[in-house]
């Protein structure tokens, strides 16, 4: 398969895998919840690549579905690399805006892109699937780094959204009316879901019989009978006994044989009083493969699923007192609900790394609203407004907006959410020091999820056993406490180790400074020991696809 190659590939090829795993900080003052937890709607802020491996012990494997909305690179979007990847070259682009003059500025987004798609993807449930909205600046690009990351097989679908509804007369070449939304799905398990059904679909079916409601649709196809010779032939209308021919440049749609199998099922239609000139096929309600629903197309307009107007609109009516047009790509919610359903289910997980103005989390709470869905965002922002802006929204949605037209959002979508704040790297060079300790919860984490490539559920931590999850393969328990004295005077001992609680009758796999124990009294116990902060990578080491 031909690779897509860029300056710097070799450099962040494996540098999410370098990124040190991050404290969370909850911050109940700037969420909506009487208990911030990680378990509730999120809004985190921080850069997104650090908060996204800060994330991944909770939610790995979790994730139904992912929306992300970055940078387009256009040149004019005062987008900062930032990523401190150990290379002159690429110390030398930190902190720089990339503009249109910037020779390198595909290179370096590609290499902002690759780490974070690499991450995102180990998110994914096997039947999930990322959907990443890009125009032409970019997508060539974004569809061979995309093609690598997931592998071209996993490819879906460029979906174009007809993002205006009228072109801009002044534009010196040709209008852009479209962005892209590039679709990815994790494994071969991913299956779309329909669409729901439209009146004005329904109503097509205006015709009924004994056995139904039906529609009707031409019986011929746009052939002539010298390319189709075989579809070129009389047709008896049983009403009247006259045989009809199909027109000169047209052939009939159907076989010989399909017709007489048609006529057997009752399924020609020869108009209201039956002497029409020409049939037509009647197409069942009932008998539809699609049940309620349809099949989605990749040609999206804005009747469809929302403009930009409609999505300053909407921002607008939420933020009177701040101008739209500071956020020249926000995207309605119409376009983000399309995106979930098709994609998930009432109670899925959807993270969008490029939080932005929050517009993922309004439309999750607002389907939530509509259908009575437990569906649950988590967002991601890297800029300062991720408060003011990101959070500041979902407030609003779920509180109510008092001068918004939607009954629904002025009387207040509901639900929670919480506010989360990178804190500092868990090193292990830090532990050893005593300095910058990580709280319990988050060691938790980190060892837990690291040792067993499982997600991490910290509601079912029990303190005071050491408790802090069961894996595949272990029972998994933390002696831990954020303090050096602690660090310095405890051990595993033999006495410890029999008072273990019997759990699952698993082997245990125990977390600890140090241990006072011999390897036949572990083994006795089925315990695997490992050292803080050596051995978290000691124990199991699961094939991660």
């Amino acid at each position: 398969m031909p690779s897509l190659n860029f300056k710097g590939k070799a450099l962040v090829q494996n540098f999410h895998l370098l990124v040190p795993f991050h404290e969370l900080k909850p911050v109940k003052a700037k969420s909506l919840t009487p208990k911030p937890s990680l378990h509730d709607n999120l809004v985190v802020y921080g850069d997104n690549l650090k908060a996204l491996k800060a994330l991944l012990p909770y939610y790995h494997g979790k994730v139904k579905c992912i929306y992300i909305d970055p940078p387009y690179n256009t040149g004019n979007e005062g987008w900062v690399y930032n990523d401190a990847v150990n290379s002159p070259m690429m110390q030398e682009w930190l902190g720089k805006t990339v503009d249109r003059e910037d020779l390198t500025r595909h290179d370096k987004w590609l290499c902002m892109m690759m780490p974070r798609l690499k991450l995102l993807r180990e998110f994914l449930t096997d039947d999930g699937v990322i959907f990443v909205s890009i125009d032409d600046n970019e997508v060539h690009w974004l569809r061979g780094l995309l093609d690598e990351v997931f592998g071209e097989e996993n490819f879906v679908a460029n979906i174009l959204w007809q993002k205006k509804y009228s072109s801009a007369n002044d534009h010196e070449g040709l209008a852009p009316m479209h962005d892209h939304v590039l679709v990815y799905r994790r494994t071969d398990r991913f299956k779309r879901k329909l669409l729901p059904r439209t009146l004005a679909m329904d109503e097509q079916y205006k015709f009924e019989d004994n056995r139904g409601v039906f529609r009707v649709s031409d019986y011929t196809c746009n052939k002539t009978s010298e390319e189709r010779p075989n579809l070129y032939y009389a047709i008896k209308n049983p009403n009247t006994g006259k045989k009809v021919w199909p027109k000169e440049t047209r052939v009939w749609a159907y076989s010989q044989g399909e017709h007489a199998k048609h006529v057997e099922d009752d399924l020609i239609y020869w108009g209201v009083d039956g002497t029409a000139n020409v049939p037509s096929y009647k197409r069942y309600r009932h008998l539809l493969k699609s049940g309620d629903g349809y099949v989605p197309s990749s040609w999206w307009d804005f009747e469809f699923a929302g403009h930009t107007d409609d999505a300053k609109k909407e921002f607008r009516e939420i933020f009177p007192e701040t101008d739209a047009d500071d956020f020249v790509t926000i995207k309605p919610t119409s376009l983000i609900q399309r995106i979930l359903t098709i994609s998930t289910d009432k109670d899925s997980l959807i993270l969008d790394a490029f939080g932005g103005s929050g517009t993922t989390g309004h439309t999750v709470q607002q389907m939530n609203k509509a259908d009575g869905g437990t569906r649950r965002f988590v967002l991601i922002e890297s800029e300062a407004y991720a408060d003011t802006l990101t959070a500041e929204r979902i407030r609003r949605v779920i509180k109510g907006v008092p001068k918004a037209k939607d009954e629904a959002l002025r009387a207040g979508l509901g639900g929670t959410f919480s506010y989360f704040e990178l804190g500092d790297p868990m090193r292990l060079e830090s532990l050893l020091k005593g300095r910058k300790l990580p709280s319990y919860e988050d060691l938790a984490g980190y060892v837990f999820y690291t040792a067993t490539g499982e997600e991490f559920d910290a509601r079912q931590i029990k303190r005071k056993t050491g408790f802090i999850g069961e894996s595949a393969r272990f029972d998994v328990y933390l002696y831990y406490e954020p303090s050096l004295d602690f660090l310095r005077n405890t051990a595993l001992t033999l006495e410890m180790a029999r008072s273990l609680p019997k759990g699952s009758g698993k082997r245990r796999l125990v977390f600890a400074p140090t241990k006072y124990c011999d390897a036949i009294h572990l083994e006795t116990h089925r315990i695997e020991f490992c050292q803080l902060p050596f051995e978290i990578y000691k124990s199991a080491k699961p094939s991660r696809a």
